[in-house]
């Protein structure tokens, strides 16, 4: 996408204040009923969000301030429907808006570009899907119900959905995912001390982002990414025949409900105990009957009960009873599982602002 930046003809040699002025609404918050019509009207906020994403405004915006006209004649819009949307965003921190009347890049709105290394382009745009329009207004039903609402509303299950017939979300939830983990793995890797481990594995790791940057970070580790057939096929480069890691890595095509294969010092579980508690129990069993006494296992996963990230780990969490009838843990809930399991649980640790780690150990 073409970056713009302001022209001759639409700024002044003399410009005045270019300074990003906040929302005024900032300066103090709305009484109570203005906030309930504002939540109410939240579809707006996230339409607005995916809109801009899909039109590539945050990319086509340059270090300097530029009009809405500018930007109208790089991403192919009319330039007063995109005013409109930039200052409805504007609202919510998301681009800001010159006492000129241009409009400038705000921290969140860098987050819209696709070559931000914090991109979250694809995760804005998978959260607004097409089909997400159509289970948030049965989440009554689920709430009465406890189970998903996916096959009423599209005659099938949601990954049967979306890999059979919705192909451009399917590959918009492929980037997605990648992203996130790509994002997260780096954090977990700088989290993580790998003193006395020679191996580690991913149990259920997907494409291997989280095992690819801890054996780059620890060149003397060995790696093995267990997942199903179908995911480890499209594992991280880094990992496969010819890759930069290969030499240290078994990838595993495998369940990790129905059994683990092997023993290795360190086994990381991230963001698979969600689906239902019968995978949770018998993924946890498979790992202690797998692993030798005194193994470390780490399990990685968000928490609804934690203050900074609630509004966010409470949607996603909704989100999943809706797809697939699965929740989120709170951090009692997933403490009880492990012990249950049969693991010690040391520290728990922060992994980023919406990632919680739980160091445990198979007793001896």
């Amino acid at each position: 996408m073409t970056t713009v930046s302001p022209t001759p003809e639409t700024t002044p040699l003399t410009s005045p204040v270019t300074t990003p002025t906040a929302p005024p609404a900032a300066a103090q918050a709305p009484p109570p009923a203005m906030r309930l019509r504002e939540l109410a009207f939240g579809a707006a906020c996230a339409a607005a969000v995916r809109a801009a994403a899909r039109l590539g405004v945050a990319d086509a915006l340059g270090e300097a301030p530029a009009s809405a006209e500018d930007l109208a004649r790089s991403v192919n819009t009319e330039p007063v429907p995109l005013q409109r949307l930039l200052r409805a965003l504007c609202c919510y921190g998301i681009f800001s808006e010159t006492e000129d009347g241009t409009f400038a890049h705000t921290e969140m709105s860098r987050l819209l570009r696709e070559d931000d290394p914090n991109s979250l382009r694809y995760i804005s745009l998978w959260c607004t899907e097409p089909w997400t329009w159509e289970v948030w207004p049965r989440l009554d039903d689920a709430v009465r119900s406890g189970s998903s609402v996916f096959p009423e509303a599209f005659g099938k299950g949601f990954f049967d959905y979306l890999h059979q017939d919705a192909g451009e979300s399917a590959q918009v939830f492929n980037r997605a995912m990648t992203t996130s983990s790509v994002q997260s793995a780096r954090d977990v890797a700088e989290l993580l001390d790998l003193t006395g481990v020679s191996s580690v594995a991913d149990i259920g790791g997907g494409q291997g982002h989280v095992l690819a940057s801890l054996l780059e970070k620890h060149p003397s580790v060995r790696g093995t990414l267990l997942d199903l057939p179908g995911v480890v096929a499209r594992a991280d480069e880094r990992l496969r025949e010819g890759g930069a890691l290969a030499d240290r890595v078994r990838i595993v095509p495998g369940d990790c409900r129905e059994g683990i294969p092997f023993e290795v010092d360190l086994y990381i579980i991230k963001n698979i105990l969600e689906w239902d508690d019968e995978s949770t129990r018998r993924t946890l069993a498979n790992v202690v009957a797998a692993a030798r006494p005194g193994a470390r296992v780490v399990v990685i996963e968000n928490l609804v009960d934690d203050t900074p990230s609630m509004r966010f780990t409470t949607a996603m969490d909704l989100l999943l009873l809706l797809n697939v009838g699965g929740a989120k843990h709170t951090r009692e809930s997933l403490v009880t599982r492990i012990g249950d399991a049969g693991l010690e649980i040391g520290e728990v640790r922060p992994v980023n602002a919406y990632l919680h780690a739980f160091e445990c150990v198979v007793p001896d």
